[in-house]
């Protein structure tokens, strides 16, 4: 990560706390009044091809004693009424501010995958993860509706699985690449807004 980058993510996060930080301490109340502990979720994923760090995220799912791979339509009956409210906002994201300080992610870069595809495809997250990952990007704004659509159907994990593995790395990882080689301050920033206003930039 550039000292840009990085002077960027830390402005940008402090400026941000101010804002949500009361917003999450209250997202925090709700989840402990209405659906109990654990109030967040943490998953370990992937900083650099060898190198794991835990996520923060506020709890949306109901807790399962298995708990593995990215969310289908396997997942959807664990998904509670106040963790839809969060993920259609994004707001199940705001304790990834502590992340972002911390330097395990930027703000904008490659979703930090799991150790499992890491592991599956290492040479291609050895590409990828060059990017510092990020809360949003390129990837995430172009591909995240169809990466849903396609996983909706899902009925098992193994289908999830599959359907991911096939449909959704390559895809994903080809947009992260196109990213870095076109990154620069302004156009985290223009992807920072476009995440912001949910459009996605065209040039």
């Amino acid at each position: 990560m550039t000292f840009a980058k990085r002077l960027t993510d830390l402005i940008c996060a402090a400026l941000l706390a101010l804002v949500l930080v009361p917003l999450g301490l209250l997202i925090a109340a709700v989840l402990l009044i209405n659906e109990g502990r654990p109030v967040f979720y943490l998953s370990e994923r992937m900083k650099t091809a060898d190198q794991g760090f835990l996520l923060w995220k506020f709890r949306t799912m109901r807790v399962a004693e298995v708990d593995s791979g990215v969310s289908g339509g396997d997942k959807t009956s664990r998904i509670t009424p106040v963790g839809a409210l969060l993920r259609r906002h994004r707001l199940d994201e705001i304790p990834q501010l502590w992340n972002v300080f911390r330097g395990d992610i930027s703000f904008v870069g490659p979703r930090p995958p799991l150790r499992r595809y890491v592991e599956k495809f290492p040479d291609l997250y050895q590409r990828v993860l060059q990017s510092r990952p990020g809360i949003t990007g390129m990837a995430t704004l172009v591909f995240h509706q169809t990466e849903e659509r396609l996983l909706a159907p899902c009925t098992t994990p193994e289908e999830t699985e599959a359907v991911y593995i096939r449909r959704c790395v390559p895809r994903k990882a080809r947009l992260d690449l196109i990213y870095a080689r076109r990154r620069t301050v302004c156009s985290d920033l223009k992807l920072m807004l476009a995440t912001v206003f949910r459009r996605i930039p065209l040039h």
